[in-house]
């Protein structure tokens, strides 16, 4: 059977959910900013421990406890589930000490670099056909990241891991049979107890930021918990009406917002090199782009 197609209003309200997901997390590096002497892994604690709270407010109040409940007993189904903790929790640390070092273009590229991450994993590990034109995309962010380690003489860890993290995070969450909600409490949860350890320790010795220095600080370490659930709320209500080429193109915004913030806000330097990576990533994007568009069905719907 063919699957029903969005209506015109569906696939707006879709736009609207995806706009509104890639606008807040394009605007992440201006509330993880705000963290000034605090560090990135407490934040990070933080982070895991508050929207770990939330979302269990969030699936108490929607009654969503049905497939946690059904992942939680079978705890050997969880290795996938806890992979992708560690994989998310990983990009999250990386993404918070990349904003408080001023380090947001390489934060911005490993997100423009993401999806032909994905083509390259889906390759290699899922044993995909890679089309010819696939193959030009990823081979030109390869060039791009040569360029920078050659011509620089540094690798851009940043960008490779927030890359290499969240693109195998989609890669294991597919397999993974959870909702977006029910999905992410359930990490958050794995992650839960090394949060509450480190948390614990952090009190013990008298370093921690949380209600114990500056009211302001402790505030903004409960809301980093709405602020990581609000946007995957939002994407989660684009999901389910749009087809994933139009999520897909919607998709970069999120770097874009995070590439001219680093620059006009931050001011960080960008260099003739550097530009000439994020071009060589921009038309890989565009050739990849192209070559899912032209092999979309031709359907109506956005």
């Amino acid at each position: 059977m063919t699957p029903a197609m969005p209506s015109d209003k569906d696939a707006t309200h879709g736009v609207l959910f995806g706009l509104g997901a890639y606008l807040m997390w394009g605007c992440f590096p201006l509330f993880f900013a705000l963290f000034e002497g605090t560090p990135a892994w407490e934040i990070l604690i933080h982070r895991v421990l508050w929207s770990c709270v939330f979302l269990a407010g969030l699936i108490v109040l929607l009654r969503r406890w049905q497939p946690v409940i059904g992942a939680l007993r079978r705890p050997q189904r969880l290795g996938r589930v806890l992979a992708c903790a560690l994989l998310i929790g990983l990009n999250w640390g990386i993404y918070i000490y990349a904003v408080e070092t001023r380090h947001v273009l390489q934060a911005s590229l490993g997100y423009f670099l993401t999806p032909l991450v994905n083509v390259a994993l889906g390759m290699l590990v899922l044993k995909e056909r890679m089309s010819r034109w696939q193959a030009l995309a990823v081979g030109l962010a390869a060039i791009a990241i040569a360029v920078q380690l050659i011509l620089l003489g540094q690798l851009p860890w940043i960008t490779l891991v927030l890359a290499l993290s969240f693109g195998t995070y989609g890669l294991l969450r597919k397999q993974v049979p959870l909702d977006g909600l029910s999905g992410l409490f359930v990490e958050t949860l794995l992650l839960l107890p090394l949060a509450l350890l480190a948390l614990g320790w952090l009190s013990a010795e008298g370093a921690s930021h949380f209600l114990q220095g500056d009211p302001r600080t402790t505030l903004l370490l409960i809301a980093s918990g709405v602020f990581t659930a609000l946007p995957l709320m939002a994407f989660a209500g684009a999901a389910r009406r749009l087809r994933l080429a139009t999520l897909g193109f919607l998709m970069y915004l999120n770097p874009t917002m995070q590439f001219f913030i680093a620059l006009l806000v931050f001011h960080e330097p960008l260099s003739p090199i550097q530009l000439a990576t994020f071009v060589l990533i921009w038309i890989g994007l565009a050739v990849y782009s192209c070559s899912a568009w032209q092999g979309r069905p031709q359907s109506r719907g956005a």
